[in-house]
């Protein structure tokens, strides 16, 4: 958070190149309750004024740098949990969460968060909703942890804002690794811990940030369905904060609050039509999955049923295990393929395609991240009956937005349809031909762990199981042969991490109708696990 957690004489060399004028129009506009500079026009008239605060508030003798509080007739506040990193503690939270009771003033809550140090690791690693197995399950269990502490201040000082923002920014102490693909993959999880942990606490939540700062830890990280509270910075022009409102986020999320500061203070404005009212937690944002349907941070499979054409979810427990079907709804029967794509459609929930047989159509079924559908569903392209397999297979070509891979039944060919994070297409591309020995595609995620969307085939002649991993830009590299004997396998298909590891699963099912949970570590395969029997009555498990 700007003023609050970068170190202060850092911010007041930089605060000293900014123009004198504009820091006294901002700060005169929230102190006197006008519209914001260059904001004039009657429409801006419910936008609400405020200032974010935590520890430089606080008096010297408690660690804090005496600066002042916001003036009583500010319109809102973000008051921060932490002392510049996490695991630490406002110093003067609860006097400053009484001095908006007092004051009747709205506030949300943000909370720091920070690439785990060693001890935090072996500290926190081991424990929270994810197996600790793997060092991205650790990193997740970490910023469970950071949620979870920032949760308890809260209790201890009986406080339960309806938001809680998660600041994400360069920093010097605890600072992110960011030199590779490998490492941004790796900010994410910590980051999706702390949304977990948050949203298991009964917390909205959001993420600040700006675009270069989350370029640099996330990779860009493409979040449509997930809050944003953007930074203006020092103002480099007078209507900087509204631009920040207005102009596409560093996320893709919806700006709901913008900020700037000067000498003296951090100032806030919301962005229209957001009046500061609670919203409800985003849907889950599982870094290398397209399946987790229910959002809640486990990936489920869908089924249909064979002689009703009935569609069921079958909600993954977190833990390589799934729970009773859940009836989605019926006439599922009329479609010749049906995929799980991610996120299709740029809403934040993780969306449903479905090629018509009838008709070739491609239809759109929008998930809501709770385990249905927006209605109404949207038709996305004509002509698909040529294709006899589509997979989704995530971010294929880095972008950020899910792709679909689909093969032409004539020619074995293999094309690469790029989603516009928006449910339309970009240009079709061309991977190669021949695709027509593989009897089965599966598009897993990242398999392998190179922070790339990966692609499984089932060769029809040998039964051997290959990965194909993506280069990370639309194409292929050389495959690795990493299974015999799956021809013997009725359906083959990858609902992503089901046991909890953050690694790709494979599930099957044999001709006997047993449902087998194939999960993967980082190096290899690990022991199957029966996910179930019966499944003989379904003719698509995706």
């Amino acid at each position: 958070m700007p003023l609050n957690q970068h170190t202060v004489r850092t911010r007041r060399q930089s605060r000293r190149r900014v123009s004198t004028v504009i820091a006294c129009l901002a700060t005169l506009a929230l102190v006197m309750g006008v519209v914001g500079i260059g904001a004039a026009p009657r429409a801006q008239a419910a936008v609400k004024y405020g200032h974010d605060i935590s520890w430089p508030q606080c008096p010297t003798s408690v660690g804090g740098y005496g600066l002042p509080m916001p003036p009583t007739t500010t319109g809102f506040v973000v008051v921060g949990l932490t002392k510049g990193l996490p695991f630490t503690e406002n110093p003067c939270l609860a006097s400053q969460i009484a001095w908006v009771r007092s004051n009747s003033t709205p506030a949300h809550a943000y909370t720091m968060a920070a690439f785990p140090t060693a001890a935090q690791l072996t500290s926190h690693g081991a424990s929270g909703p994810w197996k600790s197995s793997t060092r991205a399950a650790q990193l997740s269990n970490v910023g469970y942890a950071e949620a979870m502490y920032a949760a308890a201040s809260l209790k201890r000082i009986a406080w339960r804002p309806p938001v809680v923002w998660i600041d994400v920014e360069p920093r010097s102490a605890q600072p992110w690794p960011t030199a590779s693909l490998v490492q941004r993959l790796e900010n994410r999880y910590v980051i999706e811990g702390i949304m977990r942990g948050l949203k298991d606490a009964g917390f909205g939540y959001g993420v600040y940030s700006n675009t270069s700062g989350w370029r640099s830890i996330t990779g860009s990280w493409w979040l449509p369905g997930v809050p944003v509270w953007a930074t203006a910075g020092t103002l480099d022009y007078p209507t900087e904060a509204l631009d920040r409102c207005t102009q596409p986020s560093f996320s893709g999320g919806r700006p709901y609050l913008s900020q700037w500061w000067d000498a003296t203070r951090d100032y806030d404005r919301t962005c229209e039509p957001y009046a500061f009212t609670s919203f409800p937690a985003p849907p889950a944002t599982l870094s290398n999955s397209t399946a987790d349907f229910t959002g809640d941070w486990k990936n489920d499979i869908l089924a249909r049923w064979t002689s009703t054409g009935t569609l069921r979810l079958y909600p993954g427990n977190g833990t390589g295990g799934l729970g009773s079907g859940v009836l989605l709804g019926s006439g599922w029967g009329a479609f010749a393929s049906l995929e799980t794509v991610g996120d299709f459609s740029g809403d934040g929930a993780l969306d449903v395609l479905a090629r018509e047989t009838s008709t070739g159509y491609l239809w759109l079924y929008r998930g809501n991240g709770k385990g249905g559908w927006t209605l109404p569903r949207l038709r996305v392209g004509t002509g698909w009956n040529i294709f006899d397999r589509i997979v989704g297979v995530g971010d294929w070509n880095g972008d950020q937005r899910v792709d679909l891979l689909a093969r032409r039944a004539s020619t074995g060919e293999l094309f690469l349809y790029p989603g516009n994070g928006r449910g339309g297409w970009g240009t079709r591309v061309r991977l190669g031909a021949g695709w027509n020995s593989m009897n089965a595609l599966a598009g897993p995620g990242d398999l392998n762990g190179d922070g790339r969307a990966d692609l499984l085939a089932r060769e029809r002649a040998t039964g051997y199981l290959w990965l194909y991993p993506g280069n990370g830009s639309g194409g292929l590299l050389p495959r690795v042969r990493i299974g015999t004997g799956w021809g013997s396998m009725t359906a083959l298909m990858s609902a992503g991490d089901l046991d909890g590891n953050r690694v790709p699963d494979v599930v099957a099912r044999d001709s006997a109708g047993s449902l087998w949970l194939y999960p993967r570590t980082p190096t290899g395969w690990q022991a199957r696990q029966l996910l179930g029997t019966g499944w003989n009555v379904v003719n698509a498990i995706f």
